[in-house]
């Protein structure tokens, strides 16, 4: 069946419930994301394909989770949240041979033990943030990852969907980004799970100066634009951002986008524009997508 639902969401991670009582001033961020969250849950989804600009990338191609798990820890002002859930290695495998069909370089990255259905992929805040709001609300206690990968704490059933975890790249041609995309959505028509999409964005991180990487005048312009394109629901429109622009804005969302507004060109897709706001140096979007 086509992707049942779909989300662009950021990762800034204090917007977490469970690790901060302000959401670091994002507050009304994390009530769109409760939103989100509820409709990916009323959803019952089989399994939620996440693509996020962290973790583990291949240079030169688009990577794809060759695991049978991932699990990670978050830290925020002494307080902790854990995460420990499946990886559907089915439809990795599916995604895998449809992008390579389609012509996307695209590789399966492991971590730790040889038998990928023994190994734990390191999760980070990119994937964690939004899965947590999507289904993965229950702390697991010792879940996080040793050194090697070693699970301790595995829970006993699934608090959420098993995911597909990918990381574009920006070194390849962004078309061929938006081809993934497409290579993504075109498995989902083919299966009869319930697959739902989100691609995890945080935009321009240029909005205080007195932030990790300063002020410049074209953070807010940047967010005003993708804001913009998204509502319009024409996020292709993006594609040839220039690069100076990008590097100006510092932002690591545009890849993501791009993997959606592929997956949008096999399902169309209606969007609903739930919030943006910048409270600290960083920008984040919440939309969420239903077939059309």
């Amino acid at each position: 069946m086509p992707l049942v639902i779909g989300a662009v969401a950021p990762h800034g991670f204090p917007i977490i419930p469970d690790i901060s009582e302000d959401a670091d001033g994002a507050l009304a961020t994390r009530a769109a994301m409760l939103t989100m969250g509820e409709r990916f849950k009323e959803a019952e989804l089989d399994a939620i394909f996440i693509t996020g600009p962290h973790g583990i990338r291949a240079n030169g191609a688009v990577s794809l989770a060759d695991v049978g798990r991932a699990a990670g820890t978050l830290h925020w002002q002494g307080k902790s949240i854990e995460m420990n859930f499946p990886v559907d290695l089915d439809l990795t495998d599916a995604i895998y041979k449809q992008a390579t069909a389609n012509g996307v370089p695209v590789v399966g990255v492991g971590y730790g033990g040889s038998n990928r259905n023994a190994s734990v992929l390191p999760a980070d805040w990119g994937i964690m943030t939004p899965l947590w709001f999507a289904g993965h609300d229950t702390n697991v206690v010792g879940g996080g990852y040793v050194l090697a990968g070693l699970l301790g704490g595995v829970p006993e059933e699934p608090t959420g969907p098993p995911a597909i975890i990918a990381n574009p790249s920006q070194q390849i041609p962004r078309q061929m980004n938006v081809e993934f995309g497409k290579a993504v959505a075109e498995v989902a028509q083919q299966s009869d799970k319930r697959i739902g999409f989100i691609a995890s964005c945080d935009w321009a991180h240029r909005h205080d100066p007195d932030g990790p990487n300063g002020f410049h005048e074209d953070a807010p312009k940047m967010d005003a634009e993708v804001s913009e394109a998204i509502k319009r629901n024409d996020i292709l429109s993006l594609i040839d951002l220039d690069e100076q622009y990008i590097r100006n804005a510092a932002i690591d969302g545009l890849w993501q986008l791009l993997i959606l507004g592929g997956a949008q060109q096999v399902v169309p897709m209606d969007v609903d524009f739930l919030s943006y706001e910048a409270p600290s140096y960083y920008g984040m979007i919440v939309a969420t997508y239903s077939p059309s």
